[in-house]
């Protein structure tokens, strides 16, 4: 996949984004080998025919993974989405293994029903970034509805690195006093265990799942979107934010904020947060819903401007980050941490078999992953959406005093993204002592707005015209 193309729906010209584009072009099957009109019967067989041999294509080019090993340094912290690991510590070093192992990851898959409009049955060569999408919500979700600091304690998860170190006693399973292995299910409380297999559920591959990619792409179809298209990473967020809204007898009190411009406008998060008072009830104030807050941003122009590579760090650093959508060029990834220059990424390019999650103790293997992989900083692309959650509205105030402090570390003289109280004000802070230190350096004023749109008027049009 390419995110840094001038336009979402469009790559380069000369530079296909994979090999869909290739061999899906349709004007291969508008006009018969002599250059007639072919009759409709004959071209739905073609294309039906077409989707067919790229579908088993995508299905042997990622059906396989090459299991290379990421080397992490023991003496640099590892930072993965608000906790800090040391690996020579064994200690955290387990800790980061079910941390890393609990997180879902969601890949490409095949043999679902047909996708809504074609006859698509995988989502191999082109759904990557939509995968990283639902990766990034996994997280906003596993927060929302699991306790905090929620792992997997199954060691038939825990995730393998290239240090050689010996594995914890404490992650076999139980043994009774009579001798007899408790099995890993009976490990997990009932109730965490029954939360997490239905949110691992709600990303199953049919049609009636809330977060699956048949619902991934009807609502992207309003976007002029359809099934086999290439998705960006602010067209995912606006699919996202869709999504958490039609699912809102699932997920109650959940909704979704999609910054617009690079600006978080905080009364637009309250007027989205806040419940009506019922009739009954003997409070005065609102209610408020939990909200994931997705910033679809341009870190440079073809290439990441190293000038943020600090501030993409700290904002990975935050325990309200729930990941950033992006990927290096080609190539859709899910970032979820760091160590030195280097990114720690979920992968989706890996095809795997569509599981029923409609049975009873559906197996959960494929959807954690056990290998963290790590890439270089100087790779990312440019295009990305980055991903908070807040839980309340004192936990939400807490997240924009971290946001604060976490762009002032930025040397570019316009940041990742500003927040404002509102649209057309200028300060966030009613009293200035109140405002985190170099915090000004990030309130824009109006016009200070203006000129920033319009210096960046091309990196950003993939984030408006939507």
């Amino acid at each position: 996949m390419n995110p840094s193309s001038s336009r979402e729906d469009q790559s380069p010209e000369g530079v296909p984004t994979d090999d869909w584009f290739h061999l899906s072009t349709m004007s291969l099957g508008a006009m018969g080998s002599d250059g007639s009109q072919d009759d409709p019967e004959k071209l739905e067989n073609r294309n039906r025919l077409k989707s067919k041999l790229v579908s088993a294509w995508n299905n042997v080019k990622y059906g396989w993974s090459f299991k290379s090993k990421a080397r992490f340094s023991k003496t640099s912290p590892l930072n993965m989405l608000g906790y800090s690991y040391m690996l020579s510590h064994g200690v955290d070093r387990e800790q980061f293994r079910r941390g890393f192992a609990s997180l879902l990851w969601l890949t490409y898959r095949r043999g679902f029903p047909p996708l809504a409009g074609s006859s698509l049955t995988t989502d191999s060569g082109w759904g990557c970034m939509l995968r990283s999408g639902q990766m990034l919500l996994a997280q906003g979700l596993r927060l929302h509805l699991m306790p905090p600091g929620w792992t997997l304690p199954s060691a038939h998860h825990v995730a393998k690195d290239d240090m050689e170190l010996k594995e914890s006693n404490s992650l076999a399973p139980e043994v009774t006093k009579r001798g007899r292995r408790r099995s890993m299910g009976s490990l997990l409380d009932s109730r965490t265990e029954v939360t997490h297999r239905r949110l691992v559920s709600w990303f199953g591959d049919q049609p009636t799942t809330p977060f699956g990619l048949h619902q991934m792409v009807e609502r992207g179809q309003s976007s002029g979107k359809k099934a086999g298209d290439w998705y960006g990473p602010s067209n995912v967020a606006h699919i996202l934010r869709k999504a958490v809204a039609a699912a809102s007898a699932e997920v109650p009190n959940l909704v979704v904020y999609v910054a617009q411009d690079c600006t978080v406008c905080i009364d637009d998060v309250v007027r989205l947060c806040e419940c009506p008072t019922s009739a009954g009830s003997t409070g005065n104030s609102p209610g408020w819903k939990s909200v994931i807050v997705l910033v679809p941003v341009r870190l440079g122009g073809d290439v990441l401007n190293p000038t943020y590579v600090q501030c993409v760090k700290n904002l990975l650093s935050l325990e309200h980050c729930i990941g950033i959508i992006g990927g290096k060029p080609k190539h859709s990834l899910f970032f979820v941490g760091y160590q030195d220059e280097q990114l720690l990424y979920l992968d989706p390019h890996y095809s795997q078999s569509t599981v029923d999650v409609t049975r009873d103790n559906f197996p959960l293997e494929s959807f954690h992953c056990k290998c963290p992989r790590k890439m270089s900083f100087s790779r990312m692309d440019p295009s990305c959406t980055i991903g908070f959650y807040a839980k309340g509205q004192k936990d939400f105030e807490t997240l924009c005093s971290a946001l604060f402090k976490a762009l002032s570390s930025s040397t570019e003289r316009y940041p990742i993204f500003t927040i404002t109280k509102s649209q057309g004000q200028d300060r966030l802070w009613e009293d200035e002592s109140d405002a985190p230190q170099n915090s000004t350096t990030h309130i824009l004023t109006t016009d200070e707005q203006r000129l920033r749109r319009a210096n960046r008027k091309t990196s950003l049009e993939e984030f408006v015209l939507l």
